[in-house]
């Protein structure tokens, strides 16, 4: 099996991402996490460039790495100042890493336009730092710089700048694809030509902002290059670097090109996720191979035929990239669906499933939406097969907002009032709670936990994550139906529900009900 080299660049270019700041324990806790899962080299940063790189390369030290080598980034040196005088370059030493990547201009409308300086004086620029650091006995990677622009432009410049950096010793010459703007075809063109007129160790640096990436880095890879740089989760400056989430299974399963451990590669996911919360963004479902849509099934007729053969729709395994596959349920499912969804909960229908698809049909043309409140769905299933005790009564609720003078906060109550059932030994008893919150379903959840605090302490763990109204028809004003959909989750899961009426205060309740309700199933 061939073999590439990972080259991690999320703690650099991931970090230039628009929205994304790191702190110096997000980088070390990445780092951890990388080096978990097999990255060969991890970029750590520029530490020439602000104080908090210089602090990570101070304490990156003093980890205890398994597999993965610390590359530190840096410019080469500057012109008009000797290399051993350089600033940046003594940074790169003064950063004690075992690797050292240097960026070098390699289009020649940057030289001339950017750097304002000959064609001869930035290839000395680029022999003399590569030089220089491996005296130092560095092993030094050359990014070279909007190589496959400037090959469009002026190839024999291009191939002249890689040369002289293969022959200063540099161990492996990035060619980047830094604006984002070519295609495969032109990659996979270009990169062939470079590997036949040179014997360095070649790697990739591709950007998306053509939404090619992905594409071109694994042109490349079959163009015989070895090392693939790329970030976690593809973030990066403007659209974003190439997604090594999505460049390693397809490179590794599809390809048979080793880049990660076959039992390193199940925890993709998990990855995945672990940097998105690092970085304090959203998950996108839709990523692929780790997103949680990327293995999920709505249409009944895609349902039935995944139950009988998997990879009819799905073209790995889920499990292989530490993902699972999802069954959604909407208007749209069938009579495979609802079993399928049964299985799932732990339930055995079978005469019920037809009564059960027509009402999950009437209900989604009501507005509800089960695909996203499969804890809403798993209740509805219990109900209708008679495998769900009522945890309490609902006698009655009031909500009440007043707001006295324009520029004065609203004051929001409300009030609860339940039947609990027998416990002890005792009968049922009644609760009338009130409590006051920042808005009327605030209240409104606080009156509800208040209430039954007592009779199910178990409901103290239970968190609101996250709350959403969607309008559903437009037109129709403030009369209008809306659909609340809210997240709820306690110290090992997360589950959501959904609710849908005229009243949004009404469409809030039943979804947190549904809340209450399936920690309550869940023990």
């Amino acid at each position: 099996m061939d073999t590439v080299e990972i080259y991690d660049t999320t703690l650099r270019d991931g970090a230039q991402s628009e929205d994304v700041s790191f702190s110096v324990e997000d980088k070390l806790r990445i780092t951890v996490e990388l080096d978990e899962f097999g990255i060969p080299y991890i970029e750590g940063g520029w530490p020439g460039s602000n104080p908090r790189d210089i602090d990570y390369f101070k304490e990156v030290r003093k980890l205890k790495l398994k597999t993965a080598r610390i590359a530190a980034f840096g410019s080469t040196h500057r012109h008009g100042h000797p290399v051993y005088k350089d600033t940046n370059i003594k940074h790169l030493l003064e950063a004690e890493t075992p690797v050292v990547t240097i960026v070098g201009k390699t289009w020649d409308l940057h030289v001339t336009e950017a750097l304002k300086i000959t064609y001869d004086d930035n290839l000395k620029l680029i022999h003399d730092s590569i030089t220089y650091l491996k005296k130092h006995e560095k092993t030094v990677f050359f990014d070279a710089e909007h190589f496959y622009q400037g090959y469009l432009c002026n190839p024999e410049y291009a191939l002249r700048c890689i040369k002289v950096a293969a022959d200063a010793g540099a161990d492996c010459i990035v060619l980047c694809e830094t604006n984002g703007g070519c295609l495969p075809d032109d990659i996979r063109l270009i990169t062939r030509d470079v590997r036949e007129k040179t014997t360095v160790q070649l790697g990739i640096h591709a950007h998306n902002d053509s939404d090619c990436a992905v594409a071109n880095t694994i042109e490349a890879v079959l163009a015989n290059v070895k090392q693939v740089q790329g970030t976690i989760n593809g973030i990066g400056e403007r659209c974003g670097n190439a997604n090594l989430c999505s460049i390693i299974p397809n490179l590794q399963l599809k390809r048979k090109i080793h880049c990660i451990d076959d039992n390193k590669l199940k925890n993709l996911r998990e990855v995945s996720r672990f940097v998105t919360e690092i970085a304090n963004q959203s998950h996108v479902k839709r990523q692929p191979f780790v997103g949680d849509s990327a293995f999920a099934h709505k249409g009944g007729i895609h349902v039935s035929a995944i139950r009988a053969c998997a990879s009819t729709y799905e073209h790995i395994t889920p499990e292989s990239v530490g993902n699972t596959q999802r069954i959604l349920v909407s208007d749209l499912a069938g009579k495979s669906t609802i079993l399928r969804k049964a299985e799932e909960f732990g339930l055995k229908i079978d005469d019920e499933a037809s009564g059960l698809l027509h009402k999950l049909k009437t209900l989604e043309n009501q507005g509800f939406q089960f695909e996203a409140a499969e804890a809403s769905f798993e209740i509805m299933i219990k109900k209708m097969t008679g495998q769900y005790t009522e945890a309490f009564e609902l006698l009655g609720f009031r909500v009440i907002v007043d707001k006295w003078g324009r520029d004065k906060d609203c004051l929001c109550e409300a009030t609860v009032k339940l039947r609990l059932p027998a416990k002890d030994n005792e009968g049922s008893t009644i609760v009338h709670t009130v409590s006051e919150g920042n808005g009327p379903v605030n209240a409104l959840d606080k009156a509800l936990r208040k209430a039954l605090d007592k009779h199910y302490p178990e409901l103290r763990s239970v968190k609101l994550l996250d709350y959403k109204v969607r309008v559903l028809q437009s037109g129709l004003g403030t009369a209008t139906n809306v659909r609340v959909l809210i997240e709820s989750g306690d110290e090992t899961t997360k589950w959501s529900t959904v609710g849908v009426s005229e009243n949004v205060i009404e469409a809030s309740w039943q979804a947190l009900l549904d809340s209450i309700e399936y920690k309550l199933l869940r023990g």
